[in-house]
């Protein structure tokens, strides 16, 4: 679970609520997934585009985070630069 933790910080140390959100859109786009291929269960297309969106949305998000200056800064440091 540690690397559960870990996944989910964000830059301060603390877990990341964007980050949160994210993985739990991502289980759910995933669960819904697999229900409608093998289970047959038709799911609204709008819906799950809906959350596909938020999902692609959360993701780049975190990873532009990790670019901002304020990292990059800290990063900067840690080269030795």
């Amino acid at each position: 679970m540690t690397w559960l933790r870990s996944m989910l910080m964000g830059l301060d140390g603390e877990i990341s609520s964007k980050r949160m959100i994210t993985f739990i859109a991502f289980i759910c786009v995933t669960i819904a997934f697999l229900v409608n291929v093998f289970m047959e269960v038709h799911l609204e297309e709008h819906i799950f585009d809906g959350m596909l969106y938020l999902v692609m949305a959360g993701m780049g998000f975190s990873s532009f985070e990790k670019f901002s200056p304020k990292h990059a800064h800290e990063n900067n440091e840690e080269l030795g630069n």
